[in-house]
């Protein structure tokens, strides 16, 4: 059996991989192991608490396997003496922030994120309101099924309803801005997820005049060709609007994505580039370094660059990311995919906080999104996942001497990554370059070298 926590928590197919059972047996060795961990403290008048006992919030995004799974939870965290605060639906960020906000020891958010509804997922976060670090995560899998002293009466943990605190998370985020959004149109697509509700509002409060799409969540239609993989319908309705911003946020809204009035799409590196150029012009970029992984384009360093903005670079995933900026106390990183992580305002990647602030940024500067994005040329970006080959030999002697041919060819115009994959038997080559017909040429015969080479 491999590692039951992936990337981002426990995931997969729910009522099957991911079934009552397991979500129950994880709840309860999550509350055991931070327990001993010591993140636990004795309750002192924190909302929903009872003296002498850990309390954690749970939330969950729309879908339907998520009423089985947050009973589920609950019913593990209380069993373990663990006081539960009931959130329903809100994104992601919102639980971390309200594990914070709350004076919680532990949060927990059933969501699946963009996948389809059939799947769903588990993610636990810290006092504090952080992602767990991977031995955090191995010693809840080791501790799955222990024997353990099971309370009884008064020491079993009690449960409460807090959907009310969406109001506190709303106002938390509107609370970062440094200026309103009054007279800017905006086309939101919640991707029929977490943020339905919290967005619209937000953005409202904020002034914007808004429209959305994807806020109808029935439990079977999350990012069902909505949301921030599914971008086409967003941008068919901001030019049809003549809408000055659409914003898409994926299923339990830790990212966004978002598309010019033009229809031009703005993905994650572009929106990090305006916040970076915008928080380095007001001396408000920490160090003035940004915190991105090696997928980033090359168009975003080389931009940073331009503007005496460093660039620190991690591993892919936003877990990543975060320990960088904690490490080196930046303030400003993220993902490609959207996942920004404003650290002066919360610990995750928040949808909701980044598209606020990037729409700030359009109304401050009086200039359309697409003029401001320009701050980068993004660099055509040719990704080949070569399967059926032994990711082990990703640095084989032939491959090397291919990539290193590869990267005198391209100069400073371009670069080359070859990165094995973390699960499956599949190498991933990727290749930026001046050209869209040069990336795929120079991606196609890197390609064939990883076929022959990494058998």
């Amino acid at each position: 059996m491999g590692r039951l926590f992936g990337t981002d928590g426990v995931r997969g197919v729910a009522g099957r991989d991911l079934t009552a059972e397991l979500a129950m047996d994880l709840s309860v060795a999550a509350a055991h192991v931070l327990g001993d961990a010591g993140a636990f403290s004795a309750a002192d008048g924190r909302p929903g608490a009872s003296p002498g006992r850990p309390i954690a919030v749970v939330g969950r995004d729309p879908r339907a396997s998520g009423e089985f799974l947050e009973a589920a939870v609950v019913a593990g965290l209380a069993s373990s003496g663990v006081d539960v605060l009931r959130l329903g639906v809100l994104p992601t960020p919102a639980v971390a922030y309200l594990t914070t906000a709350l004076g919680a020891d532990m949060g927990v958010m059933i969501s699946a994120s963009h996948n389809p509804a059939p799947d769903n997922g588990i993610k636990f976060l810290t006092r504090g309101g952080f992602k767990l670090p991977d031995a955090v995560e191995n010693e809840i899998e080791q501790r799955l099924g222990e024997k353990w002293d099971r309370p009884v009466g008064a020491a079993v943990g009690r449960v409460r309803e807090a959907y009310g605190e969406a109001d506190r998370y709303v106002s938390h985020v509107l609370s970062t801005l440094p200026g309103r959004l009054d007279g800017l149109s905006v086309v939101l697509d919640c991707a029929h997820g977490a943020a339905h509700v919290v967005a619209p509002e937000a953005l409202i409060r904020a002034g914007a005049k808004v429209e959305t799409i994807g806020a109808r969540p029935d439990g079977l239609n999350i990012n069902a060709g909505v949301g921030s993989t599914h971008l086409d319908k967003l941008r068919q309705i901001v030019v049809s609007r003549g809408a000055d911003v659409g914003i898409a946020y994926d299923g339990d809204a830790d990212r966004c994505l978002a598309v010019a009035h033009t229809g031009e799409v703005i993905d994650g590196d572009q929106i990090m580039a305006v916040l970076a150029v915008a928080m380095h012009a007001e001396g408000r970029l920490a160090g003035d370094t940004v915190v991105a992984t090696v997928m980033s384009n090359l168009g975003f360093k080389l931009a940073m660059r331009n503007a005496g903005i460093d660039v620190i670079e991690t591993a892919v995933g936003d877990r990543y990311v975060l320990e960088a900026m904690r490490e080196g106390g930046h303030n400003l990183g993220g993902e490609q995919s959207g996942h920004v992580i404003m650290l002066d305002h919360a610990t995750t990647g928040d949808g909701l906080l980044t598209s606020l602030h990037l729409l700030s940024a359009v109304v401050r500067e009086g200039r359309p999104l697409a003029e401001l994005a320009s701050v980068m040329t993004r660099l055509p970006q040719v990704l080949i996942n070569v399967k059926g080959v032994d990711r082990a030999k990703a640095s084989v002697p032939e491959l090397a001497a291919a990539v290193a041919e590869a990267e005198r060819e391209l100069g400073e115009t371009g670069r080359v990554l070859i990165r094995p994959s973390g699960t499956e038997p599949m190498i991933r080559v990727m290749v930026e370059a001046a050209s869209a017909e040069q990336a795929e040429q120079m991606a196609g015969r890197l390609a064939d070298v990883v076929r022959t080479a990494c058998v």
